[in-house]
């Protein structure tokens, strides 16, 4: 009987420490720093874009994201099984949504993250664990930001806003992350939110 204590107690004491190296997250950040972002710019995180790379391995979006060549970037490129790759602290102003205007405001890139899904929704739809651990990364931010939910737009969205407002100016840019995908997102994103609300509430 002591001996199943004992071996019972070591596992708590194993899982807990699991627990501990991960804060309590179920999917694992990586660090992968960018170059490509503004030195003399702080970020005050009032929305947030989202991207798909359009890329075929998740490996080959951090080389883009991470090289001086395009000079892009993003705050994090979350992989298929969720594993989340950070570029940069959401403060830090990076290059990801070139011209763009959300809801009357320019420059997306100076006042919003930029989540870069790997993969191509063109082409396959989000996993559910890149939806659960976007959520998982967003979901203090939201807190500690007060982001609005109207702010969480795609990179289409704000582009297309700078087109409707500036028509003879060139856009660049890859077609991203898709409305049938952005609308999934976005439902289980709301959906979580109503749940912490509800749970707040119980808890008061």
């Amino acid at each position: 009987m002591l001996k199943k204590i004992i071996l019972l107690l070591f596992c708590l004491t194993l899982v807990g420490a699991a627990q501990s190296q991960t804060n309590g997250k179920k999917y694992k950040d990586i660090s992968r720093p960018t170059p490509n972002y503004s030195k003399d710019k702080v970020n005050p995180v009032q929305g947030v874009i989202l991207h798909h790379t359009a890329e075929p391995t998740a490996e080959r979006s951090l080389e883009i994201l991470t090289g001086t060549e395009r000079r892009v970037g993003a705050h994090l490129v979350i992989d298929t099984d969720g594993t989340r790759y950070i570029l940069c602290k959401p403060t830090v102003v990076t290059w990801h949504a070139g011209n763009s205007i959300l809801h009357g405001k320019e420059s997306c890139n100076n006042f919003t993250i930029g989540i870069e899904f790997q993969g191509n929704t063109l082409e396959t739809p989000l996993t559910e664990d890149q939806i659960d651990s976007a959520i998982e990364y967003l979901l203090p931010l939201i807190k500690k930001y007060n982001i609005p939910i109207k702010n969480i737009v795609t990179h289409e969205m704000v582009r297309n806003a700078y087109k409707k407002k500036y028509p003879n100016k060139r856009v660049s840019g890859k077609v991203d992350i898709t409305p049938t995908e952005y609308q999934r997102f976005m439902k289980k994103l709301n959906a979580v939110l109503a749940q912490q609300k509800i749970a707040s509430i119980k808890a008061k």
